[in-house]
């Protein structure tokens, strides 16, 4: 398969799932599973981004390095109602201290 074909592919599989959103029935959008699933599919999905990124290794297999203690950091400060901009900045100085000190 050349690369031209999966791109185009994966539009006409785009275009055919935005399509699907307008002709589904609004009555089978409205009942409340599909609310909730809806409404917690964006905090699974970036939960699952985040677990890959900090503990994946660079082959196959996992690591705990500097991204794993920037992550415990932020969970921490998120925990104790810091905010976002907090969180974020000490989740990056401490991975970037402990890189500069050689671990990670």
């Amino acid at each position: 398969m050349t690369l031209w074909t999966t791109v185009l592919m994966a539009s006409a599989f785009a275009f055919a799932l935005k399509l699907l959103g307008y002709v589904v029935p609004h009555h089978a959008l409205d009942g409340v599973v599909v609310s909730r699933v809806t409404a917690m599919l964006p905090v699974a999905l970036l939960s699952a981004l985040v677990a890959v990124q900090t503990f994946t290794a660079p082959g196959d297999g996992l690591t705990i390095d500097a991204r794993a203690a920037g992550l415990a950091v932020a969970v921490t400060a998120l925990l104790l109602r810091a905010p976002f901009l907090v969180v974020v900045i000490l989740a990056a100085v401490t991975a970037a201290s402990l890189r500069a000190l050689g671990w990670g």
